[in-house]
């Protein structure tokens, strides 16, 4: 029976937009056995995309409203269902996809074992088709590589993005603090993801990262910079997050890196071009890219388009001007959804798992169930 309720979770997980197939192994029902205990799932079960408080989701499960509250409270602070509270009212609580979302909330709670099992299954989870059809992140230019630039979009220039928050919030790299720990990973800094709005008030009250104001985010994003990070923030012109990502540890980067046009699989609206005569073969440009897009050959750079993701990063510090980016995508055609929630919408339809009808029904039932909590 125990058993049962993990397969009931993973099914529910795999309705969400993010997904989370199952394997022949049977490796998401161990992840689901050490974060969720057994009366947690059957909770979980009971959470959908649209937050509620937990008189509603307390009919459901079929426990007392002072009972849903605290599970739902201690499931949120360990990060396995968001929290959230809008103004003047009290917290509600909705489904977390795994990635990104459970598994990102669980930085301060990893084990090796843990660690195993989400390397095991990292390949199933992030299927190269389903990612380049909606990805959960988009690949921007680092601002050295765009400066100056009218032909850029106020969503693809990271510093005009952050200067948009009201709340900034920095937590440690789940990839390179899980591979610190596997005695694998780089030195780069660990303390790199940034987050905003209420994802940052979701992060303070569970203990992760530290608020932080604008000139030390903007500190943050130039460090990056420096130490060859590739900036991804949400896919969506109001972001909620921007990670900062090496090639060695960045779960999207390292496992998508493997194939052998990468640059297909990434939301990106840029690319590098190359001027072979003006290059010197210094080889910062091929340490700085994350993606092996650029290698040396006969004392000169060789760029390879089919790997570029249009990070900037080769362009930010080449001595000769060599290196530059061009617009892959043209400004009349860049479709990046206006919101996190029509991006999980698109991701979801991208899946098939997330139908208008689905939507209709989900958004009605819990509009019943409001109401019918209301009269008890």
């Amino acid at each position: 029976m125990t058993e049962d309720i993990y397969r009931k979770l993973a099914v529910h997980l795999d309705k969400l937009p993010g997904g989370f197939p199952p394997t022949e192994s049977g490796v998401e029902l161990r992840l689901l056995r050490r974060l969720f205990t057994p009366e947690e799932a059957r909770i979980a079960l009971c959470l959908t995309l649209i937050s509620e408080q937990p008189r509603v989701i307390a009919r459901r499960a079929g426990i007392s409203t002072a009972q849903a509250a605290a599970r739902l409270e201690e499931m949120a602070l360990k990060g396995l269902i968001f929290r959230s509270q809008p103004q003047g009212k009290d917290y509600e609580y909705g489904a977390l996809q795994f990635v990104i979302g459970i598994w990102e909330f669980h930085v301060n709670q990893l084990g090796l074992e843990l660690i195993r099992d989400l390397n095991e299954y990292i390949p199933t989870l992030l299927n190269p088709e389903i990612w380049k059809k909606s990805p959960q992140l988009r690949t921007i230019p680092v601002d050295r590589s765009i400066s100056a630039r009218p032909d850029v979009l106020p969503y693809e220039r990271a510093e005009e993005m952050v200067r948009s928050q009201e709340k900034f919030l920095v937590a440690p790299c789940i990839c390179r603090r899980e591979h610190k720990m596997a005695g694998k990973g780089c030195d780069r800094p660990e303390e790199a993801c940034l987050v905003f709005g209420t994802g940052a008030d979701y992060y303070q009250r569970n203990g992760i990262g530290r608020v932080i104001g604008l000139q030390e985010t903007l500190d943050i994003l130039k460090s990056a910079d420096e130490s060859g990070l590739v900036l991804q923030p949400s896919n969506a012109q109001q972001i909620l997050n921007i990670c900062c990502c090496c090639g060695c540890c960045c779960q999207v980067l390292k496992n998508l890196k493997r194939y052998p046009k990468p640059a297909t699989l990434f939301t990106t609206a840029f690319v590098a071009e190359f001027d072979p005569d003006a290059c010197e073969g210094c080889g910062v440009c091929v340490e700085r890219c994350q993606m092996q897009a650029l290698q040396l050959d006969g004392g000169r750079a060789v760029l390879d388009r089919d790997r570029c993701i249009g990070c900037g990063l080769c362009v930010a510090t080449c001595p000769t001007g060599a290196l530059r980016l061009e617009r892959k995508i043209p400004l009349g055609q860049v479709r990046v959804p206006q919101t996190i929630v029509s991006a999980a919408i698109q991701l979801g339809r991208a899946r098939g798992k997330l139908t208008t009808l689905g939507m209709a029904e989900m958004v009605l039932k819990s509009k019943l169930d409001r109401l019918l909590a209301a009269k008890e």
